[in-house]
């Protein structure tokens, strides 16, 4: 059985496989599955990660970690895991399977299977509810003879309800007129809906909540603008923290137009074989009432495969994300190198192995560089998926396995800006201090309004008296009352200083919170 193509095994040797007897569920054990009803979505995914943190070796597996993600940093990526894992695919594939038959027993030209009773319904729930990472090695123990995994996950069914009277009468309808894609690119999309909702959106509503945060805390903070690494028109601390923040919420609010897909076609995309099995069936009406029952929009027009393309358009978003966070970072970092933010020490930590002064910009540093690691995984996805030869090749199948990489990139560095953040300190003393010193930039307003009350050549003394010149209090006075202005606008001009000189920043960054929208996006319906 080398090769999946071969002819199926028989039933006997793929249960031989197993290294140790299969757990098998009676119609009584389902009993419990009722009170299941009750337990919250997701209780699966938590109930899985606590199976992996009290595995013995758990501390030698992340020692021996090929990946980061996996081993040094498994801490904060392992709300993923069930979703992306070996385990989680194998999960849903599981579940997709049983939901089928379910459908089938529902479909009254399917004599075959026979509507379920409720007891039978129940076991077979039962198995999903129930799956655990033990379950998931009895999978992969089968696979080691089939060579092949979702047959593996076919027979590790027809093991698990053999035991029950009822459904062991249609065992072959198991992975009826499917291909395996047909389970697979509903398993990835269910991963992806609900990995994505469930784990990255909240981490980037907090993210978003907390620029907000030191935007409305800082808004009447003036801060020295740069363009150019050169003194410009003040702002405030907040306005500059508001721009990300309605950036990011902006970005948020697209990914509720994104729509996870799923097809139920067959080997080509045509129904081939179970149009020929039961020819009075409307086959593309009954598959997207299946792929809608799960909680995903039906794909019509597909080859074997789901073209991907909703994948494409989900990753493009999270890179553009990403990108508007690494801005983000890059500021951050740059405001903490001018002294503008203090970082408080947490005790015990070190800076520097030589330096003992050291407070680095760590998190922000290690969010920057995750960002990109996860953009180049989620751009390599973007554009190789939708790419499939003629009817399919297997090339996406290998890439595919690599989602929960790229976005377990982009949620260890979510949290670490979110480290980050937490740590800063406001410094006015050195804004103040740059304010001060560049009263140079109060030469924009005062030309502007020369320009209003008509002197001629406004800009041109201005760049005269301060382009490449010390400017001081002091010069800047002496040349507003030397101009033939009203005596209102005169003294408007004499009150102004580089801190009061800052627009409508204050109130942009007060009403951030009127702009950002964190509860009609970040979220795939």
């Amino acid at each position: 059985l080398a090769s999946p193509r071969l002819a199926v095994a028989p039933r006997a040797a793929v249960l031989g496989a197993t290294a140790q007897p299969p757990r098998r569920l009676s119609c009584s054990a389902a009993v419990g599955a009722e009170a299941r009803d009750l337990e919250a979505p997701m209780d699966w995914a938590a109930r899985s990660v606590g199976e992996l943190e009290q595995a013995t070796d758990l501390d030698t597996f992340c020692m021996m970690a090929l990946s980061p993600l996996d081993g040094r940093y498994f801490r904060f990526i392992k709300d993923l895991m069930p979703f992306f894992s070996e385990f989680g695919l194998i999960r849903y594939r599981v579940l997709v399977e049983v939901k089928w038959l379910l459908k089938l027993s529902q479909i009254p030209e399917v004599k075959e299977v026979p509507p379920f009773s409720k007891d039978a319904q129940l076991f077979l729930d039962a198995i999903v509810q129930d799956f655990s990472i033990n379950d998931a090695k009895e999978v992969k123990q089968i696979e080691k003879i089939t060579n092949h995994d979702v047959k593996a996950v076919e027979y590790y069914l027809k093991q698990k309800c053999s035991s029950n009277p009822e459904v062991a009468k249609v065992l072959e309808f198991f992975h009826f007129g499917c291909t395996s894609e047909d389970i697979n690119n509903l398993s990835h999309a269910l991963a992806l809906k609900e990995g994505v909702n469930t784990v990255m959106f909240p981490v980037m509503i907090d993210v978003c909540s907390a620029i907000c945060s030191l935007a409305t805390e800082n808004a009447h903070v003036p801060l020295l603008s740069k363009t150019h690494g050169q003194p410009a028109s003040p702002t405030t601390l907040g306005k500059e923290m508001a721009n990300f923040a309605a950036r990011l919420s902006d970005i948020g609010k697209s990914f509720s137009e994104v729509k996870i897909l799923g097809k139920f076609a067959g080997a080509v995309g045509n129904y081939n074989a179970d149009v020929v099995a039961y020819p009075e069936i409307d086959w593309p009406k009954m598959t997207e009432e299946f792929v809608r029952s799960l909680g995903l929009e039906f794909n019509p027009y597909v080859t074997q495969i789901e073209p991907h393309d909703y994948i494409s358009k989900l990753f493009n978003l999270f890179v553009q994300f990403n990108i508007v966070l690494t801005d983000f970072d890059k500021d951050m970092w740059t405001y903490i190198s001018a002294g503008y933010f203090k970082q408080i020490a947490k005790a015990g930590e070190v800076g520097s192995s030589t330096m003992p002064h050291k407070i680095n910009p760590i998190n922000f540093e290690n969010s920057e560089g995750n960002l990109s690691v996860s953009n180049g995984l989620l751009c390599t996805l973007s554009m190789k998926l939708p790419i499939s030869r003629l009817q399919r090749d297997l090339t996406d199948s290998t890439v595919l396995r690599n989602l929960g990489v790229g976005l377990g990139h982009s949620l260890l560095a979510y949290k670490a800006t979110m480290q980050g953040i937490k740590k800063l300190e406001v410094n006015k003393v050195r804004l103040d201090e740059d304010l001060e010193q560049t009263w140079e930039v109060l030469a924009e307003p005062i030309q502007t309004v020369m320009r209003r009350y008509g002197i001629p050549e406004p800009y041109e003394k201005l760049k005269e008296m301060t382009r490449g010149q010390a400017v001081t209090k002091d010069s800047i006075r002496k040349f507003i009352e030397g101009l033939d202005l009203p005596e209102d606008a005169q003294s408007s001009l004499l009150k102004l200083t580089p801190h009061s000189y800052t627009g409508e920043a204050e109130n942009l960054a007060a009403n951030i919170w009127n702009v950002v929208d964190l509860k009609s996006g970040f979220k795939i319906k």
